[in-house]
């Protein structure tokens, strides 16, 4: 079987409501055409990276490429784990975690994406509780970031809903325009537990995050 030679196709986060899992390529093609729906209004741009510009067809094969440039990158020193959200079995958004020198700093960012249709369901405060309980309880993390755009109303709302802090904020390139992004960190001691979250099939994937 695949997951033999790549154990993270067999991660699993289940909270009461959704099932995150390690995209394989038919949960990859199913992202893509998502994002090809429509995530955010054309009019703004909630991400450091505006890949959401490209044309049909282009966006589907970027993001394709994309997940399979960070499969091919993971290893102890830098990975990605860019978790698919499923709501009663139907394919909703990406909740990312991803870490650079975990081994030693034990800190992990977060990013993530909802498609239009599926947006002011509270989806996203639960698919960020589920990494959330993936980093600090699953991989023993210290430290979450995140950030969002000064603008980005209902990001920051819920990353302060799970009781993130302020951690400065930066000038940044926001399609040629400079723009204010915000960034907040959650620390260990202020994560809250808790006990309905449920993470399968870890332990194999913990030496290709350098965590055996």
């Amino acid at each position: 079987m695949v997951t033999d030679h790549w154990p993270l196709f067999g991660l699993r986060i289940r909270t009461p409501r959704l099932e995150l899992r390690y995209p394989d390529d038919e949960l990859v093609a199913a992202l893509a055409d998502l994002a090809a729906e429509g995530i955010h209004d054309p009019a703004t741009m909630p991400f450091s990276v505006p890949w959401t510009r490209q044309p049909d067809g282009v966006l589907q094969r970027e993001s394709l490429k994309h997940h399979w440039a960070r499969r091919a990158e993971t290893s102890p020193e830098r990975w990605s784990l860019p978790m698919a959200v499923l709501d009663g079995g139907t394919v909703v958004g990406v909740q990312d975690v991803h870490a650079i020198g975990f081994v030693v700093n034990r800190t992990v960012e977060t990013g993530s994406w909802l498609g239009r249709a599926h947006q002011g369901r509270g989806i996203g405060k639960e698919m960020r509780a589920a990494v959330l309980h993936l980093a600090f309880d699953g991989l023993g993390a210290e430290l979450a970031r995140t950030g969002c755009w000064d603008d980005n109303a209902v990001s920051e709302a819920v990353t302060r809903s799970l009781g993130y802090d302020d951690d400065g904020w930066a000038w940044e390139d926001r399609e040629g325009v400079r723009a204010r992004m915000c960034r907040f960190r959650l620390e260990r001691s202020a994560w809250r537990r808790r006990d309905d979250v449920r993470v399968d099939g870890l332990a194999p994937c913990l030496p290709l995050l350098g965590l055996a």
